[in-house]
């Protein structure tokens, strides 16, 4: 009997991953690449969509294929995730007419939100798009091209997401899953499933974007110009895919309502299922990946990120390769509560549940007897207390999760995993593979040509182990010192920004 196989490849912020798997979930082969994301200036992240993300996808493929050694045409079908929601024109062709334009963490379309809220209404644009508009709002950033670059704008015959693009690219066909087109607010109706210019007729005409369909639908077929950049076999099926944080949920066996993926990378993002749809503006919505399903976001801006840039900003002396680790026990020698240092995690902004562009980075409590341990600490501390913000918004809002999935490469960092759950009393679930997205991917492309059904996951990737609570006085205490010093400050933030 010939093996099946699936492609799944995911572009995150920072790194590229690819699997190969076969139809019982066994691994055949993995790679992976790295990449940068480029910030311009203060309030901008962006990727070059030729390098990063078709490049990667590229050398991906063709590794995974190399090292295999299997035909390509053993590979049944392809699915493929990417960071976002991003905003990128593309001309006729599909070919970027400037750099990708992230996802929340790019606070450029500050003014743009503030403009189209006012005008719209907040009420109304969380009724009919199910999202409050925030930096996570690809509307606001087509409107910024529009007034910022007008001349590209007027040369954009599509405007996509770091997905379509890849899709695209492999197909042909310009599209995107219906959980990802929910990010485009005020421009996609959730009741009716379609884009709508109903709220903002003058941000863009609806045949410039992609067309919704569900993950798993078939988007097309690898074209013979893709077969030759990917070494994929021309006629393999693709999926239309989805955002890599819906493909790292369902990777780690995200199924039912109360099921919730907190996903430990760049940033922290945090993925519910509902049974009902929620209707919270501090909280994202969107369809879930498949029809009649329900799902409420959530992330913090600076995560993962926060740490890289400790470790390259405060630890330059320490080799990279080790630094993580060599921060990890310096930080294991300051007790919980970080010798009285609480920080402000909000180094480019927030998302939720403040949902604000102008939040600073602060720490506070310093002396002299601090250590960089403490302030180590103090951070992962502080991503914890954001985190856990977010958790009792969900409560609020009468969606308290029920099964808590740690998933992403952050779970190796110990102290940031058991600081998460010692912090908000919650019981965390870690499955076997915590490889993501790409893993989720290679999963719904196996769904999308019929050869498995969704509950496949939880056989392909079973609970491996949990991290319990623990009590410790001091996080109670600085959580509420956390949470005060944001309001407190948060008039002087918006200052700096003149």
């Amino acid at each position: 009997m010939t093996r099946k196989l699936y492609l799944g490849i995911d572009i995150g912020t920072f790194e590229s991953k690819g699997v190969l798997v076969d139809e019982t979930g066994e691994i055949v082969a993995q790679a992976s690449r790295p990449h940068k994301m480029l910030v311009p200036q203060p309030g901008w992240a962006e990727h070059d969509p030729e390098k990063d993300w078709w490049g990667d996808f590229c050398f991906i493929s063709q590794k995974l294929i190399a090292d295999s050694g299997v035909d390509p045409k053993a590979i049944r079908a392809v699915g493929t995730s990417a960071i976002g929601p991003c905003m990128l024109p593309v001309d006729a062709e599909g070919n970027p007419l400037t750099n990708g334009v992230l996802y929340g963490v790019d606070t450029r379309a500050a003014k743009e939100v503030e403009e189209l809220t006012r005008r719209i209404g907040e009420e109304v644009i969380l009724d009919v798009c199910g999202n409050a508009l925030t930096s996570q709002s690809v509307g606001p950033k087509i409107l910024w091209l529009k007034n910022n670059r007008p001349d590209i704008f007027a040369r954009a015959a599509k405007i996509v997401t770091s997905t379509t693009f890849i899709v695209q690219r492999l197909t042909g066909h310009c599209v995107v899953d219906h959980y990802t087109a929910a990010n485009s607010s005020p421009l996609y109706d959730v009741g009716k499933l379609a884009y709508t210019d109903a709220l903002a007729p003058d941000i863009v005409p609806l045949d410039k974007l992609p067309e919704p369909m569900w993950s798993t639908d078939i988007a097309g077929h690898v074209t013979g110009k893709a077969a030759d950049a990917t070494g994929l076999a021309e006629g393999t099926p693709v999926i239309c895919g989805t955002i890599d944080a819906s493909a790292e949920a369902f990777s780690v066996g995200v199924l039912a309502p109360g099921d919730m993926m907190v996903m430990y990378g760049s940033t922290i993002f945090i993925i519910q299922l509902t049974q009902d749809r929620v209707r919270d503006g501090r909280l994202w919505y969107a369809p879930w990946m498949f029809p009649g399903e329900h799902a409420s976001m959530s992330g913090l801006a600076t995560s993962g990120t926060l740490t890289h840039w400790f470790r390259d900003e405060m630890a330059r002396e320490v080799d990279p390769a080790t630094a993580f680790a060599a921060l990890a026990e310096e930080a294991a020698g300051s007790p919980p509560g970080a010798n009285g240092l609480v920080m402000l995690p909000y180094f480019s902004g927030e998302r939720t549940p403040i949902h604000d562009p102008h939040a600073k980075g602060v720490l506070f409590g310093l002396n002299l007897t601090h250590k960089r341990g403490d302030i180590y600490r103090a951070l992962i501390e502080g991503i914890a207390y954001g985190t856990n913000h977010i958790f009792e918004t969900y409560a609020e809002a009468g969606a308290a999760p029920k099964r808590l999935m740690a998933v992403g490469g952050g779970t190796k960092n110990r102290l940031w995993l058991e600081t998460t759950s010692h912090v908000s009393g919650l019981r965390q679930i870690l499955a076997r593979r915590t490889i993501g997205a790409s893993y989720g991917d290679a999963c719904l492309a196996a769904i999308g040509v019929g050869d498995v059904g969704r509950d496949a996951i939880m056989r392909w990737n079973p609970v491996e182990s949990e991290v319990a609570p623990l009590t410790h006085p001091a996080h109670a205490r600085n959580y509420r010192l956390f949470r005060e010093l944001y309001r407190n400050t948060k008039q002087l933030m918006t200052k700096l920004d003149g």
